[in-house]
């Protein structure tokens, strides 16, 4: 597995060299955003996309 140092300058080779120290925020935000939800979703299990559907539909403009 990658070390954060490494993931951190994986995003940044990827990135444009013109982008801003916000963009790289963003990215990294994102990136542990997701990270976290994986990880909730792996110890505490996650909602199955046709309950998600049948929970979200009263809300959902057809």
């Amino acid at each position: 597995m990658n070390t954060t140092k490494e993931k951190v300058q994986s995003l940044l080779n990827q990135l444009p060299d013109d982008c801003s120290i916000e963009d790289i925020q963003y990215h990294l935000y994102v990136i542990e955003k997701v990270s976290r939800g994986l990880e909730v979703a792996d110890t505490e299990g996650a909602i199955a996309q046709g309950e998600v559907e049948e929970r979200l539909s009263k809300w959902l403009i057809k």
